[in-house]
């Protein structure tokens, strides 16, 4: 076993279960499947706050408020949704400006998931900003590749936490650090392949190591994996 596959092997224990979630998150079955929550969640997540205790607590709400009550039952309804009746969940009014310019676009490619899955596949890392959900105003890299991620591509996010958890696994392994977002998802990616895991179990990891206090994240929020 080399150095960094060690390294990395005693990460992934600590956050055991996390296979699972990757898998949900790959079949596009987060948010029990439904892509216009998937949608408002990356729209959510892309502004930096707690995950846990501010984004998913909002998208059930939005959930609760919108969806179960049949006022918004698609992409194409959110897409059409009111920002000021949005805004009474969320107040980030780029946040709402993103979802509903996803949600349009995606809403004329196919219904629900399979549009998700059907933009995914046709993505690509390589002058991501071209690309037609990559132009909206409010989607980076970040937010472009966790959309990816949901839409079935086995990938990273560059954000703070992942880069910094695998830069210093790098360090730890006695490799340089990457700071460029770009060759920093390339060099993510071939440390999960090398080491016998998909990218996304190791962006994943990176977040649910965390300790929140005195627990790790694994353990504070087990109970929300199942929606999430």
């Amino acid at each position: 076993m080399t150095p960094l596959k060690k390294i990395v092997e005693s990460y992934i224990r600590k956050v055991i279960g996390v296979k699972k979630l990757c898998d949900r998150c790959l079949d596009t079955k987060r948010w029990g499947g439904n892509v216009v929550l998937m949608v408002v969640d990356a729209a959510f997540t892309s502004i930096g706050l707690n995950y846990f205790t501010a984004v998913v607590p909002k998208v059930e709400e939005f959930n609760q408020k919108f969806v179960k009550t049949g006022r918004i039952k698609d992409l194409s309804d959110l897409a059409k949704a009111n920002i000021n009746e949005l805004k009474k969940v969320w107040q980030n009014e780029r946040s709402w400006k993103a979802a509903k310019e996803i949600a349009s676009y995606l809403s004329k490619l196919d219904d629900g998931r399979t549009a998700l899955r059907t933009w995914a596949k046709k993505s690509s890392l390589e002058n991501w900003w071209e690309d037609p959900i990559g132009r909206i105003k409010g989607v980076g890299l970040i937010t472009f590749q966790y959309l990816r991620m949901m839409g079935g591509v086995d990938t990273v996010m560059p954000d703070k936490i992942v880069k910094r958890v695998i830069n210093e696994i790098l360090v730890l392994a006695g490799e340089q650090p990457v700071n460029d977002d770009m060759e920093f998802i390339k060099k993510a990616e071939e440390i999960a392949i090398a080491c016998g895991h998909r990218p996304i179990e190791l962006c994943w990891m990176t977040w649910l190591i965390q300790p929140e206090g005195k627990i790790m994240r694994m353990k504070k929020y087990r109970n929300l994996f199942s929606k999430i």
